[in-house]
């Protein structure tokens, strides 16, 4: 069975990366590719544009047509479009998009109520798993340890923190009992910048072309654990969304995470 395919961001690092692994699955027709009006190489096939044959799809600046599933991997401000197409189409969508305001959000579940969503901050099999116990962790440790979210990508990411950071956090503050947002301290500075207890710092680096690195630290006076995800490249954001395309392109409407993709939920 073949899965017909659009991608949203195309263009971009990861959205070539979706292109060459999901042609390699042989499982997938791309149907539409799809980028930001002004882009340069609008017009040109995307296969050509991402280092294959000529796939005989030219790259857009418009959502158009019929797909089984539409993978998004553009900007908040091409995600609207994104979102109101799929629901308008009736096409399951896999977002991985990530920044996007509290409106979107509420645009998101909203529109879950029509078509399947899977949405997440990070596609990766190996974050996903972090997002399953860094909460998990905090709990058993208790309120004596104090826990840091250290996140560094490379330089041309735009958004800070990460929403894989910021994902972490959630799930650590949900298990730990602490108010989220309320509870994060984005980095610090002053010359009285103590650590408050019951708070989470969360730290940004961006620099070179570091693909994605999160660590967890849990700390008190004697001890320090630290769990820690590498992402070595693009391709195991890429692989895991095009699991996801897979699993979601045949479910109920509803809002899912890669948790659900890979029955780690359950």
């Amino acid at each position: 069975m073949t899965t017909s395919l659009i991608i949203n961001g195309a263009a971009g690092r990861m959205g070539k990366r979706i292109i060459t692994l999901a042609r390699e699955a042989g499982t997938f027709r791309l149907v539409g590719a799809v980028d930001l009006p002004q882009h340069p190489d609008l017009g040109k096939d995307i296969g050509c544009l991402a280092g294959l044959e000529n796939l005989g799809v030219p790259l857009s600046d418009k959502l158009e047509g019929k797909a089984d599933v539409v993978i998004d991997f553009s900007s908040p401000q091409a995600a609207d479009a994104t979102i109101d197409f799929c629901r308008k189409t009736s096409t399951p969508l896999v977002l991985g998009t990530t920044g996007l305001s509290k409106e979107q959000l509420l645009k998101v579940s909203s529109a879950a109520t029509k078509i399947p969503i899977v949405q997440s901050t990070n596609m990766s099999q190996g974050m996903n798993l972090l997002f399953a116990i860094v909460g998990k962790v905090a709990k058993a440790l208790g309120p004596d340890y104090d826990i840091e979210i250290v996140e560094a990508h490379h330089r041309f990411k735009k958004d800070a923190p990460s929403g894989s950071a910021l994902s972490l956090a959630e799930a650590i503050c949900k298990e730990a009992g602490l108010d989220y947002p309320g509870s994060l301290t984005f980095g610090r500075e002053g010359k009285e910048a103590l650590r408050q207890k019951g708070t989470i710092g969360i730290h940004a680096v961006r620099a070179g072309d570091i693909v994605g690195r999160h660590s967890v630290l849990y700390s008190t006076l004697g001890e320090t654990i630290t769990i820690e995800h590498n992402a070595h490249s693009r391709d195991t954001l890429a692989r895991g969304a095009i699991r996801a395309a897979e699993w979601v392109a045949t479910q109920k409407p509803g809002l899912y995470k890669m948790l659900d993709v890979l029955g780690l939920n359950e």
